[in-house]
């Protein structure tokens, strides 16, 4: 694990740079960052992004710990002290940035675990993953919904997780999860919408749009579990879904 120089102003290049230096740690990127990372050119509908989200496998918290402290961030002892087991914080003063690196799973308005796919793909965790974590905020604002046309626009749909954007995997967890289901087809519903609000190229909306109803109808059809249908008898007169902390 090599220490290097202090956290770089450019966002996309840090994250590149925390991943070159931890090679030997089980980590990936999540979060708009990833999403950038994944392009092979500039997203469809740029934005700033202000902090970096992280993975690492379970037990590998105090691992990551040290690689983050001898890259130049303070951690937060508090909130690390006592939930390490399961998130990090880490600040970066010059630059005016977090890092939350989330410990085993992944866990915001609804959680589900990646720690057995953190090795599928390179740099980022895979693009179905890391759409389902965009989908799945039941908050959704602008910047989400920019990454998730950015995700979609970038990559096709497909069946696996080395070539695009596993519409499958992501249909089979939501058909195994009323909460989730509900939520993400709610924003892909919310996104769709809000296409024609991005003023597009007539190609690229058609693109997005298309790719969003495929999303959708693969969702649909995918068979879903008893535990859904039985929380499905339920619907919305329950909470489906998690209320955030607010940490930092």
């Amino acid at each position: 694990m090599s220490q290097l120089t202090a956290p770089m102003a450019d966002v996309v290049r840090e994250g590149l740079r925390v991943l070159d230096a931890g090679s030997d740690v089980p980590l990936r990127l999540l979060g708009g960052v990833a999403i950038a990372v994944s392009l092979t050119g500039e997203p469809l509908l740029p934005r700033p992004y202000n902090d970096i989200d992280f993975i690492t496998a379970r037990g590998e918290g105090p691992t990551a710990a040290r690689l983050f402290q001898g890259l130049g961030y303070e951690g937060d002892h508090q909130f690390n002290g006592l939930n390490g087991h399961r998130r990090l914080l880490f600040y970066d003063a010059a630059n005016e940035r977090r890092v939350d690196v989330f410990v085993g799973r992944f866990e915001m308005s609804h959680m589900w675990p990646l720690e057995r796919r953190l090795t599928i793909t390179e740099k980022t965790i895979p693009l179905g993953d890391l759409l389902l974590t965009k989908l799945q905020i039941f908050a959704i604002n602008e910047k989400d919904q920019r990454d998730i046309l950015n995700l979609l626009y970038g990559h096709k749909l497909t069946e696996s997780d080395t070539d695009g954007i596993n519409a499958a995997y992501i249909a089979q967890r939501c058909g195994s999860d009323w909460g989730l289901w509900r939520t993400a087809t709610f924003n892909i519903e919310r996104a769709r919408t809000a296409v024609p609000r991005f003023d597009l190229q007539s190609h690229d909306e058609a693109i997005v749009i298309s790719r969003l109803d495929d999303l959708r109808k693969q969702i649909d059809a995918e068979p879903k579990s008893t535990k859904w249908k039985l929380r499905a008898r339920v619907g919305e007169r329950v909470q489906w879904y998690e209320e955030p902390e607010e940490v930092g």
